[in-house]
């Protein structure tokens, strides 16, 4: 019995061990995030001190939970995209042509939930430049 209770003992800080790993996993970077395995981001420049992406979500489909370095954005084609992040759950409309800026690291998922193709164009400085 004693034996019994040491391996369900083991095997329990081992499966504990193992979920905190997993909790513990890094975040993807926006450009390497996809949804449900496929990408929905590419990279299209890079060099020291930034990067350079396009994001094309077309409805029903979305950007997993990842972070960006600061950046800039800038709305291709706009849309209707749900962004869950430290604050909740919200809605929020881009108009084509439409920018915003970030100063800090930011962390989110994103969904289309609209009826057309959202497209979008990112400038990320890299960490200490």
């Amino acid at each position: 019995m004693k034996l019994y209770l040491i391996s369900l003992t083991l095997l329990s800080i081992t499966f504990s061990a193992s979920q905190a790993a997993q909790d513990k996993q890094p975040l993807p970077h926006a450009f390497d995030a996809g949804w449900k395995g496929e990408k929905t981001c590419e990279l299209m420049f890079e060099d020291a001190s930034v990067r350079v992406g396009r994001c094309i979500f077309p409805p029903g489909i979305g950007h997993e939970k990842h972070f960006h370095n600061p950046h800039f954005g800038y709305v291709l084609e706009g849309g209707t995209l749900e962004i869950t992040d430290q604050t909740g759950i919200r809605t929020v409309k881009t108009k084509t042509d439409g920018t915003w800026n970030t100063e800090a690291v930011t962390i989110h998922e994103a969904v289309n939930i609209g009826d057309t193709t959202t497209r979008y164009i990112i400038v990320e400085s890299k960490p200490g430049k």
